[in-house]
């Protein structure tokens, strides 16, 4: 096969993929001396339409600005180190749980206030702040940062605090989904879940995958089930990964049919 690792072409395997478009490959490059805007170098695609954006840039140890490429505030963004560096995690800086004075990673922790990273600083309209911790910002690496921006009738990131009950936490993101993210924010041991309606067609959505581990797909009819409504989503389980006694957790949800730009009459 042309995947013998079997990670994306793997004979007889099934795969899912999950897509953003941002610029259709059209990058505007910028030059932070000459514009003005951020103080590190950085090339970037972006569409306001989507609420999303995705920039290359190169570490410079110090602790400075990128220019996102948005002309709104970004609520998730995520950076990877794409040469090696010391601490190569996937790093999360997100506003629904505690804002930017902090991250997360791909992995089972919870939230840390940490602020190597982002350094306490939340996005701007027009940039994204960075420190000096190696896995955003070591010198001569370099990097790649995703953006997601809320988009009303489109997308939705956000947190809600669990109730620990089979007639579980709803909540409204003014669409119905067709793609969910989860995580345990104030409390670790728990993974990265997705559900999306394109493996799960179903109101009442079973089907989970995580993005922190090579796990296959899990059928779950008894611990993390949640429906998926007109205007949100609502947990029908109890489980502490997403629906936990006081816990918080973090979610991203985007629409199966975006309200905002829909041609229905």
């Amino acid at each position: 096969p042309a995947d013998s690792a079997g990670y994306i072409n793997y004979n007889a395997r099934t795969y899912v993929a999950w897509n953003w478009k941002a610029n259709g490959g059209t990058t505007t490059t910028n030059d932070a001396s000459s514009t003005g805007i951020g103080t590190i170098d950085s090339v970037f695609q972006a569409d306001d339409t989507s609420g999303f954006s995705i920039v290359t840039y190169t570490g410079t140890g110090s602790a400075g600005t990128i220019r996102h490429g948005l002309s709104v505030a970004p609520s998730m963004v995520i950076i990877k180190n794409r040469t090696g560096g010391s601490v190569p995690n996937w790093v999360i800086g997100q506003d629904a749980y505690t804002g930017f004075t902090g991250q997360m990673y791909f992995d089972t922790g919870a939230f840390s206030s940490n602020s190597g990273s982002f350094n306490n600083t939340a996005p701007t309209t027009s940039v994204v702040s960075i420190n000096t911790d190696s896995t955003v910002n070591q010198s001569t690496k370099t990097y790649v940062m995703y953006c997601f921006a809320n988009v009303e009738g489109y997308s939705k990131i956000g947190s809600y605090v669990g109730n620990n009950s089979t007639d579980g936490t709803f909540v409204y993101t003014g669409f119905r989904p067709a793609f969910v993210m989860v995580k345990y924010a104030s409390g670790s041991g728990e993974d990265w879940i997705v559900w999306d309606k394109l493996r799960d067609p179903d109101n009442l959505v079973h089907n989970k995958l995580y993005w922190n581990t090579n796990n296959t797909e899990i059928t779950d009819t008894t611990n993390r089930m949640m429906d998926f409504v007109s205007n949100g989503f609502k947990h029908r389980t109890d489980h502490v990964s997403t629906n936990g006694n006081g816990g918080t957790y973090m979610y991203m949800a985007f629409a199966e049919q975006p309200f905002k730009f829909s041609n229905a009459r």
